[in-house]
């Protein structure tokens, strides 16, 4: 079994953008009803991803959480781009930039679109105990927050949030 164990934080400021090291665009779309799984009406989400020249297909479990059980497979870009016509909500993009920071690569997601003004830090760890060096530009950890999932914002996105929602 597939295992992904992350935690998701927001930014306090912009200094991370000097230790960026590599940048992607990414492309991806649910092929399940993003409402139905965040209702709890399906146990797992199936998307698409189109990552530079790269995709695949992604099914990840729906547990709110740093654990969850995720399967991805890479499949052909002109399978990807015609799945993409086959989503169930809004496409989600954003430009994924990769920091090394103590021994952790992290990802930070900046998304554009309707998500425009979102901006996540996320770590990959071996254990969900794990313990890593948090760089000082990141802020509150929003890991048990679903509204900060990929999967809630193909279906709530950032641009719709009320100020309470947008705070930690």
């Amino acid at each position: 079994m597939a295992i992904e164990i992350e935690r998701k934080f927001l930014l306090v400021s912009e200094s991370w953008r000097a230790q960026v090291h590599d940048r992607q665009r990414i492309v991806q779309a649910y092929l399940n009803d993003p409402d139905a799984v965040n209702k709890g009406h399906g146990r797992c989400s199936v998307r698409v991803r189109i990552a530079g020249s790269n995709a695949n297909l992604n099914i990840k479990s729906r547990e709110t959480g740093a654990r969850r059980q995720e399967f991805e497979y890479p499949i052909p870009l002109s399978d990807a781009e015609s799945l993409m016509t086959l989503s169930c909500g809004p496409v989600i993009e954003k430009i994924r930039h990769y920091v090394n920071h103590g021994g952790h690569c992290w990802e930070i997601d900046e998304f554009s679109g309707d998500n425009a003004g979102l901006v996540v830090a996320e770590i990959e760890l071996d254990a969900v105990d794990e313990v890593f060096e948090k760089p000082d530009w990141l802020g509150c950890e929003v890991t048990e927050f679903p509204r900060y999932y990929n999967l809630a914002l193909s279906s709530k996105p950032f641009s719709t949030w009320s100020a309470e929602e947008k705070a930690c």
